[in-house]
């Protein structure tokens, strides 16, 4: 039977920011047995944000008005979006993103993301979902090391690099023709770019996964901006292969996102800065060539700005890997 590095699909969601959630790390797609094989999947990630972390208020991962899939239904009456510790504000944002990864070359990986974007915002009673296209993210990676053993360990590291394109949209208005803030529209009217490393090694049924990403966010149209972001993901994962068609993954994953936030004509407003950390399971399932993947998060650790806190992260994807044996450039 041929011998697969199991590898962890974790590139590229951090080229996607989630508005508030400022998302620079949703970048799971499993634990997959399929090594250099192009693919296609989709992913839903779901984040959200309620209770006021100062006023010690209880959080809720699904708060009332903010579902796993869609919003509920609008409630603009005017009033206020200050955050006032109404204990019913929140934030929710959800990104379905359909993905395909080609391989050009046994080490050289191209990928698109398409995103939907649906963000469910609610404060002082008044809710409003804005839902679309999303910001289209382009990127490729080169495998410096693949499949390389030593002392019974196996190891690989990725570099790559990529844009985000501005095609969501960024100025949508309200009845009284008053723009909804940046963070809430599904795109940010900026071309942004950035650069990750990912470093896995495996050793007999465990494996470990390390990714650092670092994001330079552009300036759109009205001179607004979010300031350059990094984010961190560690995954901790038991390799279980129940027969050559079936293998269960599961795995403990750390997730840590930072920025200072919002900017208008390159200064810092104050607003919406991210610096926290999440923990929680996850779990990948493949039959044959193909995979579900579950992943689910709750703050373990997070910085009080005066916003709703973060309450979680959730997300679940289906891939498929496509049996690959060319490419279009081969090895020497």
């Amino acid at each position: 039977m041929k011998k697969h590095f199991y590898l962890l699909i974790i590139l590229g969601g951090f080229l996607t920011i989630d508005a508030r959630a400022c998302d620079i790390c949703g970048c799971f797609m499993g634990i997959t047995p399929y090594d250099n094989q192009s693919s296609m999947g989709v992913l839903h990630r779901y984040r959200s944000f309620n209770g006021y972390q100062s006023l010690n208020q209880k959080k809720h991962f699904f708060p009332e008005g903010g579902g796993l899939f869609t919003g509920g239904a609008d409630k603009e009456h005017g009033g206020s979006h200050s955050h006032n510790g109404n204990p019913t504000d929140f934030e929710v944002y959800r990104v379905t993103e359909f993905r395909g990864k080609y391989f050009i070359h046994q080490r050289i990986e191209l990928n698109a993301f398409v995103p939907f974007v649906q963000n469910t915002t609610q404060y002082n009673q008044n809710r409003k979902t804005l839902a679309g296209l999303g910001d289209i993210n382009l990127f490729a990676g080169i495998h410096l090391l693949r499949q390389i053993e030593v002392a019974s360990v196996q190891q690989r590291l990725i570099v790559g690099g990529g844009l985000k394109l501005p095609t969501g949209h960024y100025y949508r208005t309200n009845n009284e023709g008053i723009r909804y803030p940046l963070l809430y529209q599904t795109g940010t009217g900026s071309v942004d770019y950035f650069g990750y490393v990912n470093y896995i090694a495996g050793y007999k049924k465990f494996g470990l996964s390390l990714n650092s990403s670092y994001k330079i966010n552009g300036q759109n149209y009205y001179h607004e901006s979010i300031a350059n972001s990094s984010a961190h993901f560690a995954n901790l994962f038991y390799r279980y292969h129940l027969n050559d068609n079936w293998n269960i993954n599961p795995s403990l994953q750390f997730f840590y996102e930072y920025t200072k936030g919002e900017k208008f004509k390159g200064e810092l407003t104050g607003e919406h800065k991210m610096n926290n950390a999440l923990l929680g399971p996850g779990l990948d399932i493949y039959y044959k060539n193909a995979g579900i993947n579950l992943a689910f998060q709750l703050p373990l650790f997070q910085e009080d700005i005066g916003h709703p806190a973060s309450a979680g992260r959730l997300v679940l994807g289906l891939n498929y890997n496509f049996n690959q044996t060319k490419y279009l450039f081969k090895s020497k």
